[in-house]
């Protein structure tokens, strides 16, 4: 009996350290995720693109003889630069957010948008 009783204690130890140190690592991931200033033009994921059925953006980043795009994750065509975009592509905008890959392809999470002046 007194076997058994150590066994489970030392399991629910295993399982607890276990747990702090998952959780230690993810929140070190979190803190190395930086913010990134990427330049290029300001597209329109629907009507430019035609990708999605709703409005949303896409930042076209030259990278040597290719072209990358980023996908913000944003509010779509209720932003208030997307009228400037959506007819028509806006180059030389500055996109500063944490830059992700998600189901292959880059986005841009909480993205700040500077369009040229």
């Amino acid at each position: 009996m007194m076997r058994f009783v150590l066994a489970a204690a030392l399991g629910v130890a295993a399982f607890t350290l276990a747990g702090v140190t998952t959780n230690n690592v993810r929140a070190e991931d979190k803190k190395n995720d930086k913010a990134k200033t990427l330049e290029g033009t300001l597209t329109c994921t629907k009507c430019a693109l035609s990708e999605t059925k709703q409005c949303g953006h896409a930042l076209i980043v030259k990278d040597g003889d290719k072209k990358v795009t980023y996908y913000l994750v944003d509010k779509g065509g209720k932003e208030p630069y997307h009228k400037n975009c959506c007819t028509a592509d806006v180059a030389g905008v500055k996109v500063t957010g944490v830059v992700v890959e998600k189901d292959k392809k880059q986005t841009i999470t909480d993205p700040k948008v500077e369009l040229p002046k």
